[in-house]
């Protein structure tokens, strides 16, 4: 059993930063695959980023690739997701999320716990 809790969010211009970060409490943080997903106002909630239990595999969405960066410390079980060059469309409610799985996927359907979330908007 996975607790989730996302921080980082807030307001940011267009072409600026931020670090959102996520903290498992949990003994098995270490053995998850972690992805963040987002949603934006009236739309379904989307893949942005998944890194595999050792940090060895990562995967994007073809939005988030070259601009955002997910990363995770096992030590801290905190998994990161730095977002550079961050455009209006960006605009959403992140989500943290954990899997029981070896390999990485973009499904939703493959994790099995989930933050509460935190609010990114990003200004034109």
């Amino acid at each position: 059993q996975l607790q989730l809790v996302e921080s980082g969010g807030g307001l940011v211009q267009a072409g600026g930063s931020l670090r959102l970060s996520c903290v498992a409490s949990g003994r098995t943080f270490s053995s998850n695959v972690m992805g963040w997903f987002r949603q934006a106002p009236g739309k379904e909630r989307e893949f942005a980023a998944a890194i595999s239990w050792n940090g060895g595999s990562t995967l994007y969405s073809d939005s988030t690739k070259g601009r955002f960066t997910i990363s995770r410390d096992n030590a801290k079980s905190t998994v990161y997701l730095q977002m550079d060059s961050l455009k209006p469309e960006d605009t959403g409610v992140y989500y943290c999320a954990g899997g029981r799985r070896y390999y990485v996927t973009r499904e939703s359907s493959g994790y099995n716990y989930w933050g509460q979330g935190t609010q990114v908007t990003v200004s034109s």
